[in-house]
């Protein structure tokens, strides 16, 4: 990419961003198809491949990063991403409606575990993020990385247990939470790809799960040239453009499904996003022969921190349900909205 212009690597930049939105509609409704059909998030298992089929981009930027030698980057698309892909959910609130708030709508508190999980990985990659390198397993695999898998499957299991069968009873009046996954067929909507069959479906999955990683690797090669070209630190370039880039396909799913009525499940695909993304971190250890937690930075412990605040924003706004919205969204959405900017802002006041 390094012989490219700098227009020519806006073009292709840009091109990688419509991909990633075009594929990412696609996997997100094959997905759909294939889960209703093969009843793939019926055991942890399944949950799992969901997982990695929803984190295509940020798994082609990691991978892309990582062997070539760009942990900044690539950290800084793991653990500060968590905060652009967080704000998401702003723009799902607008989606939802004018009265009342996502938030209110919500229904259901397995997206405030989903919440709760996002929140302790991102704390132990922090945590990882201060460990010497000395540390790491073989000299390549952070523990903190492996800590982080084995929090993501724990939650995952007790998620997925509790929304089997809830422990607990809430009644929320005037909730709309839609449903429970996307196995349940919509009341209103054909399921996508109905007259397809099981085998087509598959192959249009795959189509868009290798035109995501090839739109991913083209993101991170031209997204760190032009980010070298104009001066900007690669952790930063990787935790806004690049992580809103890779945010597209969590966009057009939230944004569809909420127009469906679908208001948990659209929270739910943010937050449970947010907590796999960080498991990349063994995986990017792997390729790049060292432990890529140390080069996370003050820049990256700063926007991890903000990734906390903005879910512990929407897990408050779940629980205390405001019924208000103000231009659209929510007060929950209008104080995340505050606290990014503030946070956004302070990265240029770091030591």
């Amino acid at each position: 990419m390094g012989s490219l212009s700098t227009p020519a690597l806006v073009l292709v930049f840009v091109a990688g961003s419509g991909f990633t939105w075009a594929a990412g509609t696609v996997l997100s409704k094959t997905t759909d198809a294939l889960d209703a059909r093969l009843g793939l998030g019926a055991d942890l298992g399944g949950l799992i491949l969901l997982a990695i089929a929803g984190s295509l981009p940020e798994l082609a930027i990691t991978v892309s990063a990582a062997a070539s030698g760009n942990l900044g980057l690539a950290a800084g698309n793991l653990i500060g991403g968590i905060a652009m892909q967080t704000m998401v959910l702003v723009i799902c609130d607008v989606a939802s409606g004018p009265q009342p708030p996502l938030t209110y709508l919500i229904g259901r508190l397995t997206p405030v575990l989903e919440g709760l999980l996002v929140m302790n990985v991102v704390a132990f990659a922090l945590m990882g993020a201060l460990l010497a390198p000395r540390y790491a397993i073989g000299g390549v695999v952070s523990p903190a990385s492996i800590a982080i898998v084995v929090v993501w499957l724990g939650g995952l299991f007790i998620i997925n247990r509790e929304g089997k069968a809830p422990h607990w009873k809430v009644e929320m009046p005037g909730s709309s939470p839609g449903r429970r996954h996307r196995r349940e067929p919509h009341p209103e909507k054909a399921p996508p790809y109905g007259k397809r069959s099981t085998a087509v479906v598959g192959a249009f999955f795959g189509a868009a799960c290798l035109v995501t990683l090839a739109a991913g690797v083209a993101l991170e090669e031209s997204g760190n040239e032009l980010a070298t070209r104009a001066g900007v630190n690669g952790v930063v370039f990787g935790a806004t453009v690049l992580a809103a880039a890779s945010a597209l396909p969590e966009i057009s799913s939230g944004i569809a499904a909420v127009r469906l009525g679908d208001n948990a499940l659209a929270m739910g695909d943010i937050l449970g996003g947010n907590a796999f993304q960080l498991c990349l971190f063994l995986l990017a250890d792997i390729i790049a022969v060292r432990p890529v937690l140390p080069y996370a930075g003050d820049t990256n412990a700063w926007l991890g921190a903000l990734g906390i605040a903005l879910t512990a924003i929407y897990c408050f706004g779940m629980i205390s349900r405001p019924a208000r919205a103000h231009l659209r969204i929510g007060p929950d959405s209008w104080l995340a909205v505050v606290v990014f900017g503030l946070g956004i802002a302070g990265m240029f006041a770091l030591r």
